[in-house]
């Protein structure tokens, strides 16, 4: 089988890249720009419709990963979600793609005043009414190696002694190891099952986020203060970060993600196969195997050091 896969040198791109790979399936890599030279990755930013077909030829099925959690420049949530999304399923339908699977968010709708949130709608919308066999899934909170998550939580201990709390009421979420997005990723592109459905993948274990610095203070050895912070505090951080850092300690999306929780989907899904429920626990053996290279943020975390 031949598969592609945008978004292909992002972190969850990358893992399900690996997991396929692995099984002996052939592959197109899309991305915005390759991180190795010897890589061999199309180059794209979905805007070529024509690029991305003349790609997909041979395929069977595509993997949609590609996404942002935050604007800069012309990497708009309009030009990446939405008719970046419209891209991919017009070339899909040229290169005779038989099924297409999308990487959403779980609390992504309409109407909710996060042009993220409906950005990834919008997204979920174009895919439902392409008239491709499709599998939206709609995931969480996703760790593991290379993530934002492990990352900056474990950068961001190394560096301060204070952790603030998102808003002054704690709201829960639902860790989902990459490794059991991978393996429900795959089950759809390769067994092609959950057929035309949208589904809600999260981890099995509920927990605050202040447990979850906990957790991660403990395999790296740092024991931070923990402080809840109004909302307004974390936009402005946010807004701090977006405009200093190449990758921001925390996005003004991610504030939202956080202040809401990341427990339930917000629009209807489909039961997910007994045999494709997330196993893995947010443990030390997780966090441990997702952890990167320990140290603090320094100058080379900043834009204009890049």
């Amino acid at each position: 089988m031949r598969i592609a896969i945008t978004g292909a040198t992002g972190f969850v791109g990358s893992h399900l890249a690996t997991r396929i790979e692995s099984e002996g399936h052939a592959l197109v890599l899309i991305a915005r720009r390759s991180r190795s030279e010897n890589a061999s990755v199309v180059i794209s930013d979905l805007s070529d419709v024509n690029v991305l077909a003349e790609s997909f030829k041979g395929c069977t099925a595509v993997a949609h990963c590609a996404g942002i959690n935050r604007e800069i420049g012309d990497q708009t949530y309009e030009r990446v979600h939405v008719e970046g999304t419209h891209n991919v399923v017009e070339a899909a339908k040229t290169a005779g793609i038989e099924k297409i699977v999308l990487l959403g968010f779980l609390r992504a709708r309409p109407d909710c005043g996060s042009r993220y949130h409906e950005s990834k709608w919008e997204a979920e919308e174009i895919v439902r009414n392409s008239g491709l066999d499709y599998t939206i899934i709609k995931a969480g909170v996703v760790y593991g190696r290379g993530d934002h998550m492990l990352d900056h939580l474990s950068h961001a201990l190394h560096t301060f002694p204070i952790f603030g709390l998102v808003g002054l009421k704690e709201k829960s979420i639902r860790p989902l190891a990459v490794e059991d997005l991978v393996h429900v990723m795959r089950a759809a592109l390769v067994d092609r099952r959950m057929k035309r459905q949208t589904i809600a993948l999260r981890g099995p274990e509920e927990i605050y986020l202040s447990e979850a610095v906990r957790r991660v203070g403990e395999v790296v050895g740092k024991r931070p203060l923990m402080i809840r912070m109004p909302i307004l505090f974390h936009e402005g951080l946010a807004s701090v970060c977006e405009w200093t850092m190449r990758v921001p300690l925390v996005s003004i999306a991610q504030v939202r993600i956080l202040s809401e929780g990341v427990v339930e989907a917000a629009s209807p899904v489909v039961a997910l196969p007994y045999d494709l429920v997330p196993t893995r626990r947010f443990t030390t053996e997780q966090i441990r195997n997702g952890l990167p290279q320990p140290g603090p943020f320094c100058v080379g975390d900043l834009r204009w050091c890049s």
